[in-house]
């Protein structure tokens, strides 16, 4: 049998989070070799995979791009072919395009204590032939939800509609929806950038939802580092800009906590201004949680309510009673008429995305697993995954991750060690993992990693806090396992010692 490829770091997927590690290993870890595994036929992850009508950001581009690489677009609240193009421009600036391998996924991935290494398990989707690499690490930059399908249920009589019905997910290239009505069913981050981007051509757009959500308009532009931009140059620019943007979204997310009743009588009195004098505000914009119980949608210069205002879109919240042959029908007795539905019903959310973990053979079960400073889990050798924050930009924390990976890598090569895993009291107390009311993440809540109720087993939620915690040296966590090669007694073979 012939010796598997051998690499340093394994970095499953080219997205966003995929690009940044090997960015990062490049800058810090440069006599490091890696590989990226991306099961597409391009990079890119999010922005390579959803097509959909009007796809952007809903962060702001200034803290959700790298923050060793100005972004220098005008764009704040960007569209999604501009960061694909940033994306792709990182790959080229840090040379490392032939090392990603397209058109493969892993499949399984197992720990070996005697050879400290990961054997990485890969198949070709093309073919189906499999290959293994052997690795000192891996780094899952594969994000949270499942790439292959969203979230979408059945509604009842679907099958009688003679329209169109299609999810974002899987938005097909040819369709035409202009001068048509459209109906998107769903509040979240998608329809709030659907219905505005689509009101534009078709004949009328209906948001659909069955519960409201928080809505914030936001520019699209930050105009106070465009001019920054103008007259110091994008380093400088970018650099306050995301000082700042930090900065407000830690106050927004505290201020919404600290102050819910106060906080939603301020955003109901943004929309109420922003949309027509008799429009029922309370009824379409005026969720019964409170604010960042779920995420807030951004509406990039309002424009949403500016669709709403000019009579090309509108919303209605109720129930679906029964799909029929020309629309939707709902328990109130309204019926929608509809060329086309979107069911813009969420992702399913998948950490490891159907990857089969093993530690020495023994199957890893996540929901078993406690997340260690957000960045590890308890038990497993060596492995470190991406997993960013729900309630600011998600590369906030994936930044972090990936600068903390680089530092404990060279930390153990300073000392001579070859593995280490976080292990976690199996008395101590947990709690989910993400203390979050989406459906998305209540739907595989019981699937998830759990975390701890304090120290570096408690899911921070605050880049500030994480800067202090991931960005210095506390390598020497008695929570941290660490183990080295040593001689073995027979064979002249190496044998691993775990240091406890």
């Amino acid at each position: 049998m012939s010796q598997p490829d051998t690499v340093d770091v394994l970095i499953i997927g080219a997205g966003i989070s995929g690009i940044g590690a090997a960015a990062q290993l490049t800058r810090k870890l440069p006599g490091k070799s890696f590989t990226i595994i991306e099961s597409r036929e391009s990079a890119g992850g999010t922005w390579d995979l959803f097509r959909y009508p009007g796809i952007r950001s809903d962060s702001d581009l200034l803290t959700f791009a790298y923050d060793f690489k100005p972004w220098r677009d005008t764009q704040a609240i960007a569209d999604a072919d501009r960061i694909l193009a940033y994306l792709h421009e990182t790959v080229d600036e840090y040379g490392f395009a032939d090392r990603i391998r397209y058109g493969q996924r892993v499949v399984a991935a197992n720990w070996s204590s005697e050879s400290c290494r990961w054997l990485v398990e890969i198949e070709r989707i093309d073919t189906g032939e499999r290959s293994t690499v052997a690795a000192s690490w891996v780094f899952s930059g594969a994000g949270y939800y499942k790439y292959s399908a969203g979230h979408r249920p059945e509604f009842p009589g679907e099958e009688r509609f003679t329209g169109t019905i299609v999810h974002p997910q899987q938005w097909p290239a040819d369709l035409d929806y202009a001068g048509k009505r459209v109906v998107v069913i769903g509040s979240g981050a998608t329809a709030v950038t659907l219905v505005p981007s689509m009101a534009k051509s078709a004949a009328h757009v209906t948001m659909l939802q069955r519960t409201p959500t928080y809505v914030v308009p936001l520019g699209r532009e930050d105009t106070m580092v465009n001019a920054l931009r103008s007259a110091f140059g994008d380093s400088v620019a970018y650099r306050v800009g995301r000082a700042k943007n930090i900065a407000r979204q830690r106050a927004l997310y505290e201020g919404c906590m600290r102050f819910p009743k106060t906080a939603r009588r301020i955003i109901r009195a943004v929309n109420k201004s922003r949309l027509p004098k008799d429009f029922p505000v309370d009824t379409h914009f005026n969720p019964p949680y409170d604010p960042w119980d779920q995420r807030l949608c951004v509406v990039p210069d309002g424009d949403l309510y500016t669709a709403l205002s000019d009579g090309s879109a509108s919303v209605v919240t109720d129930h679906i009673e029964t799909f029929t042959e020309t629309g939707i029908k709902l328990t109130s007795g309204t019926e929608l008429p509809a060329d086309i539905i979107v069911t813009a019903t969420g992702l399913n959310l998948s950490l490891l995305d159907g990857i089969d973990l093993s530690v020495d053979g023994t199957p890893v079960i996540l929901s078993d697993s406690v997340i260690y400073k957000g960045a590890m889990l308890s038990g497993i050798p060596n492995f470190v995954l991406s997993f960013g924050y729900t309630n600011s930009s998600w590369t906030l924390k994936v930044g972090l991750i990936c600068d903390y990976l680089c530092r404990l890598i060279g930390h153990m090569d300073e000392r001579g060690l070859t593995s280490v895993r976080p292990v976690a009291d199996p008395s101590m107390p947990t709690l989910p993992a993400i203390d979050f009311g989406a459906g998305y993440v209540q739907r595989a809540a019981s699937r998830l990693p759990r975390q701890g109720e304090s120290g570096p087993w408690r899911m921070s939620m605050s880049y500030y806090h994480d800067r202090r915690v991931l960005k210095k040296n506390a390598f020497d966590d008695p929570a941290l396992r660490y183990g080295r090669p040593v001689p073995a007694v027979s064979q002249g073979k190496e044998a691993v010692a775990q240091a406890s």
